[in-house]
Formats: structure tokens, C-alpha cells, sequence
């Protein structure tokens, strides 16, 4: 199987990282398809907890948090304009896809919702498939992988590397 996980302690180096492999692999000429964390866009709060994803290839960029107010400690992520960006990944197909990459296998991942059938239908067309994981929902994405997941650094080398690898593979 074709899956990594990548995670960082640094807040917000996962999302970085993915966004510029995306940015890198998209100039080289790579078909991807998934959401990464729009860059551009500047959190409201000071913890980063919202935020916009630019759906893969070509966006759109969807604001996929809501906002709650500024005391509130609840979960912000907006489930609708989540739904959104993966009926937008399933509508883009994955015809000659050459990289799946999810931003972070969140909370509805972890319930087996959100992206979790669009990976797994990348992965039966023999697409690798790259996911930022988080200390919080690490142990359900294992879940998800049955334990064939390979862990890989946030080291941008290592990922292009691990691509690169893929595709001898195929």
C-alpha cells in the first residue's frame, strides 16, 4: 500500500510542508488531486484553528472553519464546506493522479467521515496517498490504515523522496 503519514511538533509545519511538496510536484508536472492548507490566508485567532484549503489541482480555496467568536474553545471546523471540498476532490476524477495529499486526517476523518472514502478509493487505483496526521487523531489514523501506513518525517526531501519511490513502484 502506497499510504504515508507525515506530522510535525511545530504548529503549522505540516501544513506548510504539504503545500509546498503540492506546489513543487504540481510544477514538475504531477497530477494531484486532495486539499492542502491555503497558505495566503491569515488565522483570525491567535491558536491558527481556522483556516482556509486549496482544493488540489487548481482550488478552488475553501474556508472550511467557522467562526465561532473569539472565547470560544469549541471545534470550528465547518462539516458543510468540508462535505464541499470533497464532493469537489470526487468530482475532479483520478484519472492519471500521480499524488492523493490530505492536509490533516482531522476529527471527521477519525470518524470515518470526510476524506476517508475518497483515500481509500485513490488507493484502490494504486495512488499514493500522503496525509498530514496530528498528535490527536494519530492513533485513529493507524486505525485507518490497519498499521500499513509509513511514518515519515516533515523533512520536504523525504517526502519528495518517498514519492519518487511510488512511482518506481507502479
Amino acid at each position: 500500500m502506497k499510504l504515508a503519514s507525515v506530522s510535525s511538533t511545530q504548529q503549522g509545519e505540516t501544513d506548510r510542508i504539504l503545500a509546498e511538496l503540492a506546489s513543487d510536484l504540481r510544477a514538475a508536472g504531477t497530477t494531484l488531486r486532495g486539499i492542502v492548507k491555503e497558505l495566503s490566508y491569515t488565522a483570525t485567532y491567535e491558536n491558527g484553528c481556522d483556516m482556509s484549503v486549496r482544493v488540489l489541482p487548481d482550488g478552488p480555496v475553501i474556508k472550511i472553519t467557522q467562526d465561532l467568536g473569539e472565547g470560544s474553545a469549541a471545534c470550528r471546523l465547518d462539516p458543510v464546506a468540508l462535505t464541499d471540498a470533497v464532493a469537489q476532490v470526487e468530482r475532479s476524477g483520478f484519472d492519471d493522479v500521480g499524488l492523493f495529499i490530505l492536509n490533516k486526517f482531522g476529527p471527521e476523518e477519525a470518524a470515518g467521515r470526510g476524506f476517508c472514502a475518497v483515500m481509500a478509493k485513490a488507493l484502490e487505483q494504486n495512488i499514493p496517498v500522503l496525509v498530514g496526521v496530528g498528535t490527536a487523531n494519530a492513533k485513529s489514523f493507524q486505525t485507518f490504515a490497519g498499521g500499513l501506513a509509513e511514518e515519515l518525517p516533515a523533512d520536504a526531501e523525504v517526502l519528495k523522496n518517498w514519492y519518487a519511490a511510488t512511482r518506481q513502484k507502479a
